[in-house]
């Protein structure tokens, strides 16, 4: 006899944040509520959730919180007010002058996972590490919400397969993407394709939350293990809520067993 397990709703929640740390948090808590009653169990927020300044600036240091922050604490009120766990860009203290590009995920219980983002974006024209220290390489930060494994990544990373493949190796289902996808010639096709590729290559979930335009893309989406997105914004502010389900990457694994099949492992470059 087959099990069979209930869809969990995840949310994107798709705004842009700024200096003002008090109103990114109020952002969070009207959107997390929102996604709350349309069935969500998981939201996630962008990148530098927490504060944002563009260009980057010595203000990224002086705003930037330890892990058990008040920005956190406060994440695990509106967690706990709307029975979530929410994942959201953390500018989380650094050392050596820099700050942690940080992925937190937190319930009611507080931070349950944190990831650093590995791959800094040094690209078209930016230089990310100038501001930020990269995270250790080799490590998969999942969590679990009703039965079902999800995995942290962050923006840039997406265009490295290798640490998608960690995640899945780790037993992820669902990988859930903070991004400040910054726009420029071709940005949002790569951004749509990436996401695309990472479910369709590791037959899992894919949910990716962005910045709005006119410094991010937008376009955050919930994407089935097919590469299909099942829920979906475009340029305003809002949340999208999709459904996603243990039984589906069955279903897809039983059709197209590409992770069965690959002779290649993922190994941190020293």
């Amino acid at each position: 006899m087959t099990t069979q397990h209930e869809p969990v709703g995840v949310a994107v929640a798709q705004f842009a944040p700024t200096t003002d740390t008090a109103a990114n948090l109020t952002q969070i808590a009207e959107l997390s509520s929102v996604a709350a009653g349309r069935g969500a169990r998981v939201v996630v927020a962008p990148e530098y959730a927490s504060y944002f300044v563009d260009p980057f600036d010595d203000t990224l240091a002086a705003h930037a919180q330890p892990l058990d922050g008040p920005f956190t604490r406060e994440l695990a009120t509106i967690a706990a007010q709307n029975d979530l766990t929410i994942v959201a860009g953390l500018v989380e203290e650094g050392s050596s002058g820099r700050v942690r590009n940080t992925a937190v995920a937190v319930d009611a219980t507080g931070v349950i996972a944190s990831y650093r983002k590995q791959h800094l974006y040094d690209a078209f024209g930016q230089t990310e590490s100038e501001w930020i220290e990269p995270g250790p390489t080799g490590v998969a930060e999942t969590f679990v919400v009703d039965g079902l494994r999800f995995g942290l990544m962050t923006c840039y990373d997406l265009r490295f397969p290798e640490v998608a493949r960690t995640l899945v190796d780790a037993g992820a289902d669902v990988m859930l993407v903070p991004a400040e996808w910054v726009r420029g010639p071709l940005k949002e096709h790569h951004w749509t394709t990436l996401l695309a590729a990472r479910a369709i290559e590791n037959t899992v979930f894919v949910a990716a939350a962005d910045h709005t335009p006119p410094l991010g893309v937008g376009r955050s989406a919930v994407v089935d293990p097919t590469g299909v997105a099942i829920a979906g914004l475009g340029a305003d502010v809002g949340v999208a809520v999709g459904w996603v389900s243990h039984d589906q990457i069955v279903a897809v694994r039983r059709v197209n067993p590409a992770l069965e099949l690959r002779r290649y492992r993922v190994e941190p470059r020293s």
